[in-house]
C-alpha cells in the first residue's frame, strides 16, 4: 500500500510541474509577443494604435481614430468599427519587420486566432486633430 501511495504522490508532483511549465511557456510567449520589436514603430500615434491592439485596448484604439475612419482589407472597403469590435483581442502583430513612411506603414507577421499566422501590412493614415482618419491593412507578399 505504501508503494502505491508513493506513485500517486510522485505523479501528482510531475503533473504539477509539468502543468507549471506550461504556463509559464504560455505566460512568456504573451509577454513576447506584446513586448515585440515595436520600437520601430517611430510615429506616436501609430504607436499607441499597435500598443492598444496588442493588447486588445478597445477604447484605447477607438479613441485614436476619427469618427469617420476608412478601413480598407486588401483593397475592400470594410466597415471600421464592426470589423475592429470584432478584431481587437484575438489579433495582433507577432513581429514588425519594416516600417516605412515616416513610421506609417508597419509591415509583418501577423496572427489571428480565425485566420492564422501570415505576413501583412498595416497603412495609417493621419488627419485632423492627430487622429487617424485611414487605416490599409491587407496580406503582404
Amino acid at each position: 500500500m505504501k508503494t502505491l501511495n508513493h506513485y500517486i504522490i510522485y505523479s501528482t508532483l510531475i503533473t504539477s510541474a509539468v502543468n507549471a511549465q506550461s504556463v509559464k511557456a504560455t505566460t512568456s510567449t504573451i509577454q513576447n509577443v506584446n513586448a515585440m520589436n515595436a520600437e520601430k514603430i517611430t510615429n506616436p500615434v501609430v504607436k499607441q494604435a499597435i500598443d492598444a491592439l496588442q493588447s486588445g485596448d478597445r477604447q484605447a484604439w477607438f479613441a485614436l481614430f476619427t469618427n469617420d475612419a476608412q478601413l480598407f482589407d486588401d483593397g475592400n472597403k470594410m466597415d471600421f468599427k464592426s470589423f475592429f469590435e470584432k478584431a481587437l483581442g484575438h489579433e495582433r502583430f507577432t513581429s514588425i519587420d519594416k516600417v516605412e513612411q515616416g513610421g506609417l506603414h508597419l509591415y509583418g507577421k501577423f496572427h489571428s486566432d480565425q485566420w492564422g499566422d501570415f505576413k501583412t501590412y498595416f497603412k495609417f493614415t493621419i488627419g485632423a486633430g492627430n487622429k487617424i482618419s485611414k487605416l490599409e491593412i491587407g496580406q503582404a507578399g
